[in-house]
């Protein structure tokens, strides 16, 4: 089993550059929404989820920590409402951030998740973790603003703006789904497996070296393209 979880976890860290590229703005989706109406914004929003590999990463995270369909349900409509109110009015009102930095945060909650999960709080600082419901929710938020800045790179026009933000809203929570219905599945399916404590542990250790690589890259691209 173990020699397994190495090959899964040299996988995934072997994808991430390619997950990175396919995260981009593309000219392609531009093309997309300028030729598409808002249908258009919806299948973009869609790809842009489905391809969110630091939001995916830090819900994944979230999914292991809870031990119920219910509550997984719930975390997710909670993460949900706090992602779509900043995407809809930091693109609405034109708020924007620098989105290095942006993403830097977002792998930072990556990172959060990973070592909640591992109990780092109560390991390292002998605390106990600060309420998931409420982490997911500012969280949430966050993610959401790193959306808006993604949306606010497209030319969008002026007409239907409103509009448009929203339907990109909507795709990004049909992307959601489709995303992490095999998440879901993987995880609960393999809880009932001898071998699920050692699956949590390798998982979750990604995740903290997941975060800390997306924060360096991040943070390296920022410095790069700003001084």
């Amino acid at each position: 089993m173990k020699p397994l979880l190495k090959f899964l976890t040299t996988v995934l860290l072997l994808c991430i550059p390619l997950v990175l590229v396919a995260h981009e703005i593309s000219d392609a989706d531009q093309e997309i929404l300028s030729k598409g109406g808002l249908f258009a914004y919806i299948l973009v929003g869609a790809k842009h989820m489905v391809t969110g590999y630091d939001h995916l990463l830090f819900l994944t995270g979230v999914i292991f920590y809870l031990s119920s369909f219910k509550d997984i349900v719930r975390f997710i409509t909670v993460f949900t409402i706090g992602h779509s109110i900043t995407l809809i009015s930091a693109t609405y009102l034109g708020i924007k951030a620098d989105e290095h930095l942006v993403d830097a945060v977002i792998a930072l909650s990556v990172l959060y998740k990973g070592f909640e999960n591992l109990g780092g709080f109560e390991k390292w600082f002998k605390v106990k973790s600060p309420n998931l419901l409420l982490m997911v929710f500012i969280f949430g938020l966050i993610h959401g603003f790193g959306l808006s800045t993604r949306l606010q790179s497209f030319d969008m026009g002026t007409g239907q703006f409103l509009a448009k933000i929203i339907s990109f809203n909507v795709g990004v929570e049909l992307g959601q789904i489709i995303a992490l219905i095999p998440i879901v599945f993987i995880i609960t399916r393999w809880q009932t497996r001898k071998s699920y404590e050692a699956f949590y542990k390798a998982v979750n250790t990604y995740l903290v070296v997941a975060g800390i690589f997306l924060f360096v890259f991040q943070m390296l691209e920022y410095f790069r393209y700003n001084f």
